[in-house]
């Protein structure tokens, strides 16, 4: 784990070099060097073929030390891979404290680049020198008037306070000037390339204590350490928010043998657990540019359910927002009669004055629309609507007017032509308004300060409690066993009889029916309605007979009975090792279906069971869950128990993969285990 300050002699260094920098040409050291040389603080070159200490072009760093008797910091790498070690290594002996290696040709070309970047991180590990890339675009700190950047235009980057951390250079840059043009300014935009040291994690932990950083965007592609990650998001969401955007949603591997190893894909995993941890999840470019816009310039207290107050000049996209965010799951309560009095007041007696407002066209009366609804007790968040029509009102006065943002967050949405918009932007931004250009954008920004303010009320991703697990079985086991100690867990089970024999499997049937289930027992068979290794609601000795003969065909030798179930709808609930996550826990409907369409709610273990409540919500069939046509209603605390002791078998146990329920049936009485398999780790090597 690094410090966040040592990251400062690379965003904030005294002196910048550019090792293979020059005066002139178009090559990529003298495309750097040109970025860099407005840095306040300075930049020597280095050009061990063509020094020209006359022109402040240098033989080595040594060389630019004592020529300019200034300590450098960075130093930003433009020579080939071959060399790039052994520079490295010399920048440190000269006083380097980082560097940025903006050349390709390591690792990602196969195995030759592969020995240069593995002595690149030989030289981190002897010297600490702590490096950006390679295989990056570099960074740009606005702030501080620092260019790292082979991008020409990035010098016009506009200061502000957006902190952008990403994997792609190419990404870190666009959304830098994405943000640009929607008024919003960056602190520090820093793209990770390769991350051979420098990852998501060290730039999380410097810009949570940057002040001038007020917002974090984090866009990934891929995880080295999952916990690290998660930590690191869980600390800046403390400070600050998170948005994150995870590329990768296509990427899904064949499916595993068991259910829940299939359904975890990485990309819904690393969504989930950046979700538990506290960020705010976006799906786009877009809707990132406009969360941030948001969250760059006010944050919700944390609440449950914050409640919604749409405004909208126009009816038509008004509609638009309301629409997408009910569909998102955002509340937008009825006005109280007190506030649609002082409304009517204003407004025509036509217009809809429940929530949303129409006000028909803006006018005089638009502040005390604006000041009605922010007072409303049941109002968190005031969202507007409107297209320019500076003759007929100032939206900015009206604003002000109405006591925003004091009384109440808002958000502002103006649409027209750029020439009437952006002025009218830039002021609302000054005075702490967040200002979008379209309907998306109002149900964008809102969502984000929504998804923020809920995910603080649950405490920011807490990473929850173990408690004591009674030990798991070693090796591979049966049904029976997996149930037993299920058991153990005190996750209810149906009473069941292990039979060896027909005479044992008819006494059982004696025991428990009329009605059992017999299944075939074989640790090796996970699925065993696949080879028909299951038959259900065996009454009589002749329909036991008959399902034996038929398990018996399938090879099977040692069988389970036991009592039916009562019907319900069936979970299915596991635990599994992620690769990058470590211990995750994951619940969907029953089902084949669930495969089919991975309608599925992950999270890391270990989690609270407030945090385990919450993940039947994100399933598309909930529904299903809440009685529906008079069904069963799922126990919330009682499924938060079994999912949250499913994930502490993995964290106790190392030697069990994964645990999986499938199906968990809710029913009228409780939960109930019908299946259960207990993987266990294999042998490394």
């Amino acid at each position: 784990m690094t410090m966040a300050g040592d990251l400062q002699a690379m965003f904030a260094p005294r002196t910048v070099a550019v090792i293979g920098g020059s005066r002139t040409g178009g090559k990529l050291g003298a495309v750097m060097a040109r970025s860099l040389s407005t840095y306040e603080h300075g930049c020597a070159l280095v050009n061990a073929r063509h020094p020209d200490p006359a022109e402040g072009v240098y033989g080595s760093l040594r060389e630019a030390v004592a020529a300019t008797g200034r300590t450098i910091d960075l130093v930003v790498l433009c020579v080939p891979a071959n060399a790039t070690a052994t520079a490295l290594g010399e920048a440190h002996d000269a006083g380097a404290r980082a560097a940025v290696i903006c050349s390709g040709g390591f690792a990602e070309i196969g195995q030759e680049g592969a020995e240069h970047q593995r002595a690149v991180l030989e030289v981190v590990a002897r010297t600490g020198i702590r490096v950006l890339g390679p295989n990056t675009s570099g960074f740009v700190a606005p702030q501080r008037g620092l260019v790292a950047s082979f991008v020409p235009a990035a010098a016009q980057l506009p200061a502000g306070p957006v902190g952008i951390v990403a994997t792609s250079g190419g990404v870190n840059h666009a959304l830098a000037f994405a943000l640009a043009d929607a008024g919003v300014g960056s602190s520090l935009a820093a793209g990770l390339g390769a991350g051979v040291d420098v990852t998501a994690p060290d730039v999380l932990e410097y810009l949570a204590t940057d002040p001038a950083t007020e917002v974090v965007a984090l866009h990934i592609e891929s995880v080295a350490d999952g916990r690290r990650l998660l930590e690191a998001v869980r600390s800046t969401v403390r400070a600050k928010p998170v948005v994150a955007l995870v590329t990768g949603r296509s990427d899904v591997a064949a499916f595993a043998r068991s259910h829940t190893g299939a359904l975890a894909t990485s990309w819904r995993t690393t969504r989930a657990a950046l979700r538990q941890a506290g960020a705010v999840l976006v799906d786009d470019d877009r809707e990132l540019v406009d969360a941030l816009t948001a969250l760059s310039h006010l944050r919700l207290e944390p609440a449950a359910d914050p409640g919604i107050g749409v405004i909208t000049a126009q009816a038509g996209p008004g509609l638009l927002v309301e629409d997408r965010l009910r569909t998102d799951g955002l509340r937008i309560p009825e006005l109280s009669t007190t506030t649609r009095s002082r409304i009517g007041e204003v407004l025509p007696p036509l217009t809809y004055q429940h929530n949303p407002v129409d006000t028909g066209r803006p006018g005089a009366g638009f502040g005390t629309v604006l000041r009605s609804v922010a007072d409303d007790p049941a109002i968190d968040l005031v969202a507007t609507y409107m297209l320019t029509e500076p003759d007929a009102i100032d939206l900015v006065s009206a604003v002000q007017e109405a006591g925003l943002p004091e009384r109440a967050p808002a958000v502002v949405t103006l649409g027209g032509p750029a020439d009437d918009t952006v002025e009218v932007r830039d002021q609302l931004h000054k005075i702490g308004v967040p200002a979008l250009s379209s309907p998306t954008g109002t149900a964008n920004a809102t969502r984000a300060l929504v998804a923020d303010a809920r995910a603080r009320y649950r405490g920011a991703g807490g990473s929850g409690t173990t408690r004591q697990v009674p030990l798991a079985p070693a090796g591979t086991v049966d049904e029976a066993a997996a149930k037993e100690f299920l058991h153990t867990l005190d996750v209810p089970v149906p009473d069941s009889r292990v039979c060896d024999s027909r005479e044992q499997a008819c006494q059982a049937l004696a025991e428990l029916g009329p009605g059992v289930a017999v299944k075939i027992l074989d640790a090796t068979i996970l699925h065993k309605t696949d080879v028909g290794g299951v038959h259900l609601d065996i009454r009589t000795e002749s329909q036991l007979a008959d399902a034996l003969d038929a398990l018996e065909g399938t090879g099977a030798t040692r069988y389970l009975v036991e009592e039916m179930a009562p019907s319900g709808v069936d979970l299915v609930v596991g635990a599994r090792r992620d690769p990058v996550f470590g211990p995750i826990v994951l619940c969907g409907l029953g089902g084949t279906a669930t495969e089919a369409l991975a309608d599925v709610s992950v999270r890391v273990a270990p989690l609270e069971a407030a945090e385990a409540m919450t993940m039947p919500d994100e399933l598309a069939g909930r529904a299903l869950l809440g009685g529906w046509r008079g069904g069963p209603v799922l126990d919330r605390g009682e499924f938060a128990r079994v999912i949250t002791s499913l994930g502490g078998v993995l964290l106790a146990h190392p030697h069990v993969s994964e645990i999986e329920i499938n199906p968990l049936r809710v029913t009228g009485s409780g939960l109930v285990a019908l299946d259960a398999v207990l993987t266990p780790r294999q042998e490394e090597g």
